[in-house]
């Protein structure tokens, strides 16, 4: 087990180096810093100035070096649009981003497993039909699509919800919840219900797929011919065998939650990292840009670690053949 994490743990930082690197190159290749501080108007003794300053007169791998040093303290300078560390926007926005993924997470998870179970078991049926169906329709539809026709029916027709913001929020020292005030709740409904479709049908989907598969193999077979009632062959083995793989895929679904929220953060006005990735592509803001691909990254190697932990804790061949192994 120690090997095992530590091995995962040597991947992660190796992987982290090489995102970082990408990161620092933006700074090398996407626009001059020092220009967009001090403007075009510059004299050459300010611009000479700034760049000492910035370290940025220092031969390349002494420049990554910093760079690497002050990432893993969470600093990567200030904002060259507004002027304000970027440590301090990210931390400013991560707790939206971070509820709005969770509730999408959780939705997708509580109402796609059932669903894939569901359509598994009673194959043929209308409602099974009437599921995949709709999966399809949720794979299908691009989110700013579904995120434009929930507006328009739930927000604009209907009138039941608001149709952009976060709501009332509750301070609790940095960290900012809108899941502690009904108005939170109100406004999050549609942007979860929007970024949680594609990963529900996905979930679905692959529920079905690994519930069929598993009620064909021999010890199913070998649980029937013991007399084994369907509740205990379909939910004390099918789907505790079917949930391995799930697992994988719901944590990786996780990641992407928070990293391809852009969309629907930009559709709702949703003040999370998304909506401030989209400002700083819009003004090439270099540090806002590199900070968050360091912290996109930084959230999926610790999910793939964790999930891997899960995995390896509820996969009994994965012990025995890393047992093996030794």
């Amino acid at each position: 087990m120690l090997a095992f994490v530590l091995r995962r743990l040597l991947q992660a930082v190796i992987v982290m180096t090489a995102v970082a690197f990408i990161a620092f190159m933006l700074f090398q290749y996407v626009g001059d810093p020092v220009v967009f501080l001090l403007g075009q108007d510059a004299r050459p003794d300010q611009i000479q100035q700034l760049r000492v300053d910035l370290g940025l007169d220092q031969p390349f791998f002494v420049q990554f070096w910093h760079f690497l040093v002050n990432a893993a303290q969470g600093e990567f300078g200030l904002s060259l649009r507004q002027g304000a560390k970027v440590s301090r926007l990210i931390g400013e926005r991560f707790p939206a981003t971070l509820e709005l993924a969770l509730v999408a997470g959780v939705l997708a998870v509580a109402i796609g497993i059932p669903m894939g179970v569901y359509a598994a078991l009673r194959r043929g049926t209308f409602m099974s039909q009437l599921f995949m169906t709709l999966s399809l329709l949720g794979v299908s539809l691009p989110t700013f699509l579904i995120g434009i026709l929930l507006i328009l029916l739930f927000a604009v027709v209907l009138g039941w919800f608001p149709s952009f913001g976060r709501g009332e929020v509750v301070k609790a020292g940095w960290w900012t919840s809108g899941l502690l005030t009904r108005d939170g709740w109100h406004h999050i409904v549609l942007p979860a219900v929007t970024l949680a479709i594609f990963q529900l049908t996905l979930i679905m989907r692959l529920v079905r797929a690994e519930m069929l598969e598993v009620l064909r193999t021999d010890y199913i077979k070998f649980g029937r011919a013991r007399g084994l009632s369907n509740r205990a062959i379909h939910f004390g083995h099918a789907l505790k065998n079917t949930l391995v793989p799930v697992i994988t895929i719901i944590g990786l679904q996780m990641g992407t939650l928070i990293a391809f929220s852009i969309i629907t953060e930009t559709v709702f006005q949703w003040p999370g990292m998304g909506l401030l990735f989209i400002q700083a592509v819009t003004f090439a803001d270099i540090p806002v840009m590199a900070a968050y691909l360091c912290l996109i990254a930084l959230i999926f190697v610790v999910i793939n670690l964790a999930v891997d932990l899960l995995y390896f804790a509820v996969d009994p061949r994965l012990r025995m053949s890393n047992a093996g192994a030794h």
